[in-house]
């Protein structure tokens, strides 16, 4: 699946909330403002209406993740903050800023690095940014992005809705460089529990302690929240029998910044496989072409054929925020079966156009060499299914490969087998989404099922056993919630409806009180 997808500082801030911090500077108008090129580089700086919290402090929630999901919450938080945006001011009440914090393992935002290839387009339109869904006069849409970087005719003159990847991930470290003073990276949250502000007096659990690793120093950090959101996206999934860890095996998400290390010279007659059948294979085995022209590049896919996404306007209609009510009432087995029926639009599928370009490339291909694609420097081999692999005395991969083509009508025949030798296999097979199970660890006992099982309300929250934890304290699961909030959840596309209630939920009707913010 390929992604569709701040008052100053004090003088000597606490290392252990520190994050990086860009100065700002004003412009000749008086007004503070932003940017950022293509590389990352800030020439001038905003600050959201979020404030710093000092780690000793009992916060109001904390964010484990600072990708797409989490940002579009502190987005949906400074514009409750925001007297000038068209929506209800959930702080005016109180009259109190909320104590938060965003922990972040990498050192820096990022979003899908590993993928930002040249020309890759975004599957989405840009109305379904961070912000446009949700208020579409936010100073976080895409449109004022464009505009603060001086860009929006000659976008417009592209006539088109779907921007650049590389745009895209800028113009969310855009965003992200809003709320430096509230997030910290480098940090590796390792676990959650649950705790008691007075066992004497309450059974019921009244905070959260967040324990996380500075990657950089090893220092523990532990933080308390009443509320936690763990939004920490997905881990890269080796299929087996391919090892989790291998020199020669890299996963889609690390394409583009391990290869050229890996494959340093852009001459060699490499061998290179990719294995998957989704937009990131395809993108990936149709990019290899170019960057190692003298390559040669074999795609193994189960399905006898590429196929394409579907991405027609009722079939769209499946990843609107509407939907996601419809289908959270559905019993499990008519979620189950929407699922099946829906996968079509994001799980092993590519954009029609990228299908024509790698069919026209391998026509080519037909009239330069000749009709028997064994010749071919650039293959897709259909119903290839890997059964084993090895090391090779020379430093290379072989992978056991079989043809999984039915051959049950034809007498005698069985199943091609080979092995196929590598110097690089790429893995493009998706994203294992359950990272929660082991951080919510110490609160399993805690849980409404007595199966263990981590399983969440229609906002969010995931469901302990009455009484357990005190009504204004939760914590909130965001992006591995397929089964139950259905194929938009892991998805760029709900992300600024989804951000405007997690907000509504955590903070807004009776728990904004003084006790509920910061008391």
């Amino acid at each position: 699946m390929a992604p569709h997808a701040e008052s100053s500082r004090p003088t000597t801030p606490n290392p252990a909330c520190q994050s990086n911090h860009i100065p700002r500077t004003v412009n000749s108008t008086g007004t503070v403002s932003q940017n950022l090129d293509l590389k990352g580089k800030r020439s001038d700086h905003r600050r959201s209406h979020l404030r710093q919290t000092e780690p000793d402090e009992l916060h109001d929630l904390i964010c484990v993740g600072f990708g797409p999901a989490s940002l579009a919450i502190a987005i949906a938080l400074h514009d409750a903050l925001d007297d000038s945006v068209a929506e209800k001011n959930l702080f005016r009440t109180s009259g109190q800023r909320p104590k938060v914090a965003f922990l972040e393992r990498q050192p820096q935002f990022a979003w899908h690095a590993g993928m930002i290839l040249p020309g890759a387009k975004m599957q989405i339109t840009f109305i379904k940014d961070l912000a446009t869904m949700r208020n579409p006069r936010s100073e976080f849409t895409f449109l004022n992005y464009l505009h603060t970087k001086g860009r929006l005719a000659q976008f417009t003159n592209l006539s088109t809705f779907l921007p650049q990847r590389m745009e895209y991930e800028d113009y969310m470290r855009w965003c992200a460089g809003w709320f430096d003073e509230v997030v910290t990276y480098s940090q590796d949250v390792i676990e959650i529990a649950p705790e008691y502000s007075d066992r004497a007096t309450s059974e019921a659990i009244r905070y959260f302690t967040v324990k996380s690793k500075d990657v950089r120093t090893g220092t523990i950090i532990e933080r308390r929240a009443r509320h936690v959101v763990i939004a920490v996206g997905g881990k890269p999934n080796i299929p087996r029998p391919l090892p989790a860890k291998h020199q020669n095996i890299v996963h889609s998400a690390n394409y583009a910044t391990a290869i050229p290390k890996l494959l340093s010279d852009t001459q060699k007659s490499y061998e290179i496989a990719v294995v998957g059948s989704g937009q990131s294979a395809a993108e990936v085995f149709h990019n290899l072409q170019k960057q190692y022209p003298n390559s040669r590049t074999k795609l193994l896919i189960r399905g006898n054929c590429l196929r394409p996404s579907d991405d027609s306007p009722f079939v769209n209609e499946i990843f609107g925020p509407e939907r996601i009510d419809t289908f959270y009432q559905q019993s499990p087995s008519t979620r189950t079966s929407s699922l099946s029926q829906d996968r079509c639009t994001n799980y092993g599928v590519v954009r029609l156009e990228l299908l024509e370009a790698i069919y026209s490339d391998l026509y080519t291909q037909r009239l330069q060499y000749s009709s028997h694609e064994d010749e071919w420097p650039h293959r897709i081999l259909n119903n290839s299914v890997i059964e084993g692999w090895g090391d090779l005395p020379d430093g290379r991969i072989a992978l056991h490969v079989y043809d999984e083509g039915d051959y049950g009508g034809s007498k005698g025949v069985t199943a091609r087998k080979q092995t196929l030798e590598f110097d690089v296999v790429i893995v493009a097979t998706g994203y294992r989404r359950d990272a929660h199970e082991n951080l919510l660890q110490p609160t399993r006992h805690l849980l409404a099922d007595s199966d263990g099982v981590f399983q969440v309300g229609r906002n969010y929250r995931v469901k302990f056993s009455n009484g357990t934890v005190s009504d204004d304290v939760g914590v909130w699961l965001q992006g591995c919630n397929e089964n139950t909030h259905g194929l938009s959840d892991t998805l760029l596309s709900v992300l600024a409806t989804r951000g405007g209630e997690m907000v509504q939920s955590i903070f807004g009707s009776a728990e904004n009180s003084p006790t509920r913010l910061g008391g």
